[in-house]
């Protein structure tokens, strides 16, 4: 049997992406999400906890997150778990765990985008990564005939529901 390595998250953004070039000028965009859970104590008393994730985007999902995403905005992230391996300024052995985006679906208030085709306002895109076959033939922005969330790179006029 093969193994899977796949992460989910919907959260929202600590702090506008941070976008950056590599040296052959590849976009990587990196983001610190926030996923909460609450639950009742054995006294009563209602607990939040929050956990943080790092979070990288490259390529055309990465101009697109630093075009639509700002601090506080909700996201919906599919991708992987990546472990880096490195020595801190102390000579420490440390080890860092992100999530390497595949997909990248922004959630929630105005996304600014132009639309080309289909009706309503409010819609979002969906960010995808190169690497990743589309689900439709077509390019551009599309809504989905008045919902709030387009696709960004699908023209189908739809989008794939959250699996959960």
């Amino acid at each position: 049997m093969s193994s899977v390595n796949k992460v989910i998250l919907v959260g929202n953004l600590g702090a506008d992406p941070e976008i950056r070039q590599t040296n052959g000028g590849q976009p990587v965009a990196n983001m610190r999400i926030a996923t909460s859970e609450s639950y009742t104590d054995k006294s009563g008393q209602r607990v939040e906890t929050t956990e943080w994730h790092t979070v990288t985007a490259w390529g055309k999902t990465a101009e697109l997150c630093g075009q639509y995403l700002s601090k506080g905005r909700k996201v919906y992230i599919e991708g992987k778990i990546k472990t880096r391996e490195y020595t801190d300024k102390e000579g420490n052995d440390r080890k860092a765990f992100e999530v390497v985006a595949k997909e990248v679906t922004f959630l929630g208030g105005d996304g600014g985008g132009q639309r080309q085709n289909g009706g309503g306002y409010n819609q979002q895109p969906r960010a995808q990564s190169p690497d990743r076959a589309p689900r439709q033939s077509g390019g551009g922005w599309n809504g989905n005939g008045g919902g709030n969330q387009g696709t960004w790179g699908n023209n189908g006029g739809g989008s794939d529901p959250i699996p959960f």
